[in-house]
């Protein structure tokens, strides 16, 4: 279970306090994820997806296929990108330094391990935390970057330095990169060692210790159109000796590919010239719905029951900032949040807190805006919890699934304004509604959010006043 920290106290603090503020170009090589994203528009976030393919470092499990979904914002303190999220200490033209959470993807699978780890206790993916520091000249990008674990799943540390180019021809982008990495032992002993209770005749106890390992790729991005970019890429990662002298390693050298897209919301400045951009400030209460209470079920009204046996609750504050107002002229806004939910698991586990990023989309074109402004809203994003929620261990344990404190967040909602309803103006910018705050995995699909199939739903009511 995830211990807190002050670092990690601080980080979620920090996040909520920036709040979402005008974009930056987001220009980015992720050395983490093997990934590069580089948006065709400044001032601007995204989303999109990438499928994954590479070569498992471990004897016997073959290669992995992974959807890691791209939620994408680089704000003038903010961050969030792919595998991270963080807070910006510093951003000049030439250098960057950044403060940031990183969810580490390795560990042995998730399901149908193979042989050579048969018996073995599970290495779990971490959550790091540390700094990265950047220097961008003519030349080329250098990134040293430093994270170490941040809830005693390795306690281990790594250093890494990165170089990356990049060369345009008209809409192609293409960038090679280079990266080295320093890793301690209590790190590739966690990943690639043997303890002394788990060696067997075939299996010796082995402890790799600290070395090296490289990673070299090749990246590239087409702007399909204004809005829409495809990406690919290739990567080998080459193992240092003692990680590759191993029993349960097959090979030294680990071949990936990656292809994906993503939709760049374009510059938000643009859309709101002569205004203020506004501040949504939005509070909330829901419980947890029952047992086979989907979210299907719930937004189209089929069930709405909420736990009977064992409840929960959650409550939350979010805070919004606009990027786009009548995106492609039709009634529809795009507004960015950022979440802190607290978790009541009344006694049945720790209390925790939750922090949720995402954007959300708001209709408003239905024939009755002019008496009562009714707005019908979608949002998509990620959440981390600091526990796994109750309701989520719950149902998981029946399913005989696992869980994961990283997971894809939706909240649909609906909602009217309170001034319209009562006849106030000053109160018109003010809403009443009911949504869902609903975490899941991709289908089993993605390692970055625990190739977790199910989650959780909690049935809200909310109030959000537009300043």
């Amino acid at each position: 279970m995830f211990q807190r920290s002050p670092l990690y106290r601080f980080l979620c603090a920090a996040l909520l306090a920036s709040g979402l503020v005008a974009v930056q170009p987001v220009r980015a090589q992720n050395y983490a994820s093997g990934l590069a994203v580089d948006l065709p528009e400044p001032n601007s976030a995204a989303l999109g997806f990438a499928a994954r393919a590479g070569r498992s470092p471990y004897a016997g499990d073959g290669s992995r296929f992974d959807l890691l979904p791209l939620y994408i914002y680089d704000g003038k303190q903010l961050f969030l990108d792919a595998n991270r999220v963080g807070v910006k200490l510093l951003d000049e033209p030439t250098q960057r330094f950044d403060l940031l959470i990183e969810r580490r993807l390795e560990g042995f699978p998730l399901t149908q391990a193979p042989a050579s780890l048969t018996g073995m206790a599970m290495r779990d993916a971490s959550v790091d935390v540390g700094v990265s520091y950047s220097m961008r000249q003519p030349w080329g990008q250098l990134k040293a970057e430093v994270v170490h674990d941040s809830n005693s799943t390795h306690q281990g540390t790594e250093t890494r330095l990165g170089y990356s180019k990049e060369w345009r021809s008209g809409a192609l982008t293409w960038r090679p990169s280079l990266s080295v990495a320093w890793r301690s032992a209590k790190l590739n002993d966690y990943y690639y060692g043997v303890r002394a209770g788990e060696a067997t005749a075939t299996r010796a106890a082995y402890e790799p210790g600290a070395g090296l390992e490289a990673r070299v790729g090749l990246h590239a991005t087409y702007e399909v159109s204004r809005h829409w970019s495809l990406l690919t890429g290739v990567s080998a990662t080459v193992l240092g000796n003692g990680v590759k002298n191993s029993p349960i390693v097959a090979q030294r050298v680990l071949p990936s590919y990656y292809l994906g897209a993503v939709y760049d919301f374009g510059p938000h400045d643009r859309e709101w010239v002569g205004t203020s951009s506004p501040t949504y400030f939005k509070l909330l209460y829901g419980q947890a719905a029952a047992d086979g209470c989907h979210l299907l079920k719930i937004i189209t009204a089929q069930c709405l029951s909420t736990a009977k046996v064992n409840p929960t609750s959650i409550s939350a504050v979010q805070i919004g900032r606009p990027f786009i107002q009548n995106f492609n002229g039709l009634p529809i806004d795009v507004v960015g949040y950022v979440g802190l939910a607290q978790h009541n698991d009344s006694g049945l586990q720790p209390n925790g807190l939750q922090v949720d990023l995402f954007m959300k989309a708001f209709y408003t074109g239905f024939p009755w805006q002019d008496r009562i402004k009714t707005r019908l809203g979608m949002g998509m994003g990620v959440s981390m919890a600091e526990h796994v929620p109750y309701a989520e261990v719950s149902s998981q344990a029946v399913n005989g699934e696992q869980t994961s404190r990283l997971l894809h967040h939706l909240d649909p909602s609906i909602d009217v304004s309170l001034g319209d309803l009562i006849g106030s103006r000053p109160l018109k910018d003010t809403y009443i509604g009911f949504g869902v705050s609903h975490r899941s995995g991709i289908f089993k699909s993605s390692r970055l959010l625990g190739n977790v199939n199910g989650g959780s739903n909690y049935i809200y009511t909310y109030l959000e006043t537009v300043y």
